[in-house]
């Protein structure tokens, strides 16, 4: 089973991130052939400044790495090092339909939030759909917001493989009802597009002021409240032992559930779960040059598989001549 996903260096990674991919994907290094990268192409769409870019998209492989990717079990590279995809995505596109394309929803929400409207954030999926095919991934752990890109992908490789005979693998999403949408601290789904994370290597004053703003409704303390309908209870179950999350619900259902010292739980238990990962983080940051390395091996392994891929791409459609 081929494993693939990717995430944007964009800015500081969040818990959303953790839970909705990376915990997953990490949890696959030892039974799957595992593809991770870092999305510095896509980020683009977003990120106009030369240091954010070249500075998230080391401290997003050192997150990475500090929370448990082992790079000798995984393919791990940063997106734009694998040329191949640039041209793969631009053959995709000349059988993308626009309908399929003005469907999309993320466009328009990112627009709706104040992202520059832009051909490469428009053009997106198809982007995503070249980092998926060109590596033949069979399953691609993705966020709730992310299916329909995937389900775009799958369209796109069925209209290929129907015109051009079968040429890449249709891959399947993987969804974890759990984490599919991490809330952020408005209750909206955690992004850095939104401003409402909690950013996963966040300690001390920072990160207490973080997790006492997530958002909470007036229901006083000694009244019954839904705990599935709270940003915070979604939150605290994510950290939690499974003992005291029953707890903790039935303190909601029955009355007795007080935000203020839940939150305050919540902020030790974020604390304590990333502490050795901080510890690491700050080593791999300390040393940038062994994290080049470990990006340019990984670029290497992944340009084998890409450079197989579109050269039949390119046979298939007419480009070898």
């Amino acid at each position: 089973m081929k494993i693939l996903s990717g995430i944007q260096p964009s800015g500081k990674l969040h818990i959303g991130n953790y839970f909705g991919m990376m915990k997953t994907m990490i949890s696959h290094m030892d039974n799957s052939d595992l593809y991770v990268f870092i999305v510095d192409l896509h980020a683009l769409t977003s990120v106009h400044d030369r240091e954010k870019l070249c500075t998230g998209t080391l401290e997003a492989a050192a997150d990475f790495l500090a929370l448990g990717l082992d790079p000798e079990k995984c393919t791990f590279w940063v997106q734009s090092d694998v040329p191949e995809v640039c041209e793969l995505a631009w053959i995709l596109s000349t059988l993308t339909p626009m309908g399929l394309m003005e469907r999309c929803h993320s466009y328009k929400d990112k627009v709706a939030k104040g992202i520059d409207a832009s051909h490469g954030l428009f053009s997106y999926p198809v982007l995503m759909a070249a980092d998926i095919l060109l590596y033949q991934a069979d399953q691609v752990p993705v966020g709730k917001d992310q299916k329909q890109h995937l389900e775009v992908a799958r369209d796109i490789s069925q209209k290929f493989n129907a015109a051009f005979g079968e040429t890449f693998v249709v891959p399947e999403p993987a969804i974890s009802k759990q984490t599919a949408t991490v809330p952020g601290l408005d209750g909206q789904k955690m992004s850095k597009s939104y401003g409402n994370t909690i950013p996963i290597f966040l300690e001390g004053k920072a990160l207490k002021k973080k997790v006492m703003s997530i958002a909470t409704d007036a229901t006083p303390v000694e009244d019954p409240k839904d705990p599935d309908k709270c940003n915070l209870f979604q939150m605290f179950q994510l950290f939690a032992a499974p003992a005291r999350i029953e707890e903790v619900r039935g303190l909601y259902i029955n009355g007795g559930a007080a935000y203020g010292y839940l939150k305050l739980e919540l902020l030790d238990m974020i604390s304590d779960y990333y502490a050795e990962a901080r510890r690491k983080k700050a080593e791999y940051l300390a040393d940038p040059e062994t994290l080049r390395a470990i990006l340019r091996k990984g670029a290497d392994r992944a340009r084998e598989k890409a450079v197989v891929t579109l050269d039949l791409v390119r046979d298939r459609v007419g480009l070898k001549y």
